[in-house]
């Protein structure tokens, strides 16, 4: 039987508690980034709110205190953020092939890390209403973590805000181990995809690529090496109707 949107957005909203605390450590060091380049509260706040990135965010406020064009922003802002688009066609797969292009906007606007890993894992089709559900606590808690870093300025030492990080790891490790236990293909895939990770790092050229860069060239390699070597099947009609209702 599938969710009502109602019930959706409140599974997400459970799942996005601890996203969100976690999200809000970690913003703490993007605030104190936004303020040592002349940015204040509100608008720390306006910017982590937009991007719900980290990585695009640390770029863009180095760019802002380099006094870049607004075209280098939008540049450098998207290619560090470029593995997003491919979250967003992966997640597309899970979508209704009925659901609204309102919605498919909604939940593509809302994908991070966290909350892609969340939608992912669902059975059948995505009811969208657990990614806004999801969003509806963390990315409040992201804008306000940089919001208060901005204010707490230099008082804590960055050492601290940056030890800070390590929940948002565990956390994210979390949100991914559980749907091992029914799929031994991503049991093996995700062992493999940290020793690449590393590998790539240590490589010439790829190691000199900045981490999104290589977080793409690796998202596409590793997964079209899965996808021919372990096809998925289509899911069978009773499992591919759960979530799919979104109208209320």
């Amino acid at each position: 039987m599938a969710m009502t949107n109602r019930e959706a957005f409140r599974k997400g909203f459970k799942a996005g508690i601890p996203i969100g605390l976690g999200y809000f450590a970690v913003a703490f060091s993007l605030g104190i980034a936004a303020k040592a380049v002349g940015l204040n509260a509100v608008q720390g706040f306006i910017a982590s709110a937009l991007n719900i990135a980290s990585a695009g965010e640390y770029a863009l406020f180095t760019l802002i205190g380099a006094s870049a064009t607004i075209v280098e922003l939008i540049l450098v802002t998207l290619v560090a953020n470029g593995r997003y688009i491919l979250m967003s066609c992966a997640l597309g797969q899970k979508l209704s092939p009925e659901l609204s292009l309102g919605h498919r906007f909604g939940v593509g606007f809302f994908i991070t890390d966290e909350i892609f890993s969340l939608c992912v894992s669902q059975e059948g089709y995505l009811n969208p209403f657990v990614s806004y559900g999801a969003a509806a606590f963390s990315v409040p808690m992201w804008s306000l973590g940089t919001a208060m870093g901005v204010i707490a300025g230099e008082i804590l030492p960055v050492r601290v805000v940056s030890a800070l990080s390590v929940a948002l790891f565990g956390m994210f490790i979390a949100s991914f181990i559980p749907p091992t236990r029914k799929n031994k293909v991503l049991l093996g895939a995700i062992p493999c995809c940290f020793v690449l990770s590393f590998i790539a790092s240590k490589l010439p050229w790829v190691g000199d690529l900045s981490e999104g860069s290589r977080s793409v060239l690796l998202t596409i390699i590793i997964a079209s090496a899965l996808a021919f070597a372990f096809p998925v099947k289509d899911e069978p009609e009773d499992s591919a109707v759960e979530g799919k209702e979104v109208t209320e």
